[in-house]
């Protein structure tokens, strides 16, 4: 089984836009500088690293599903050409107690453990909300809250 790094995109990967508004083109997102360094230092510790995001807006018609998978791609290019490539990333677009995998549900999550064999038990979350940390108390995952880039919680 192998070991992984969550990441939450919204607040995590990028800066988070204001409450109740969405990234919704390239052109608004804007990375966290710290989120290079957490890529690469866990990827060299042998890490899958696969990023985890609720993205409402495309179910509330804010942004089609090809304008998030622009986004998407994109920010997997740059990560990539600055040597903090991902493995994988899982979305949820739709809106709120509509499935599964909207988190804190854990959707992706069990469809990510699925895919990569991967042993939550010895894996991590970091994420910057209640719904990450509900999340990964659902999972047994141990969890890193973030605030403007810096670690400001750890709940084994």
């Amino acid at each position: 089984m192998r070991r992984c790094l969550f990441l939450d995109r919204d607040g995590v990967v990028n800066v988070a836009p204001p409450a109740g508004e969405y990234v919704r083109s390239w052109e608004q997102f804007r990375f966290h500088p710290e989120v290079f360094s957490w890529i690469r230092l866990f990827k060299a510790a042998g890490y899958l690293v696969i990023v985890v995001t609720n993205q409402r807006g495309v179910a509330q018609g804010l942004m089609s599903e090809a304008d998030l998978e622009e986004i998407h791609r994109r920010m997997r290019a740059e990560l990539e050409a600055r040597g903090a490539a991902l493995d994988d990333l899982f979305h949820c677009p739709h809106a709120e107690n509509a499935c599964g995998c909207r988190k804190p549900q854990p959707g992706l999550i069990l469809a990510a453990r699925r895919k990569w064999n991967i042993d939550l038990a010895e894996s991590l979350l970091v994420g910057d909300s209640e719904n990450d940390r509900a999340l990964a108390a659902a999972c047994g995952l141990p969890f890193v809250r973030v605030r403007n880039g810096q670690a400001v919680e750890t709940v084994p």
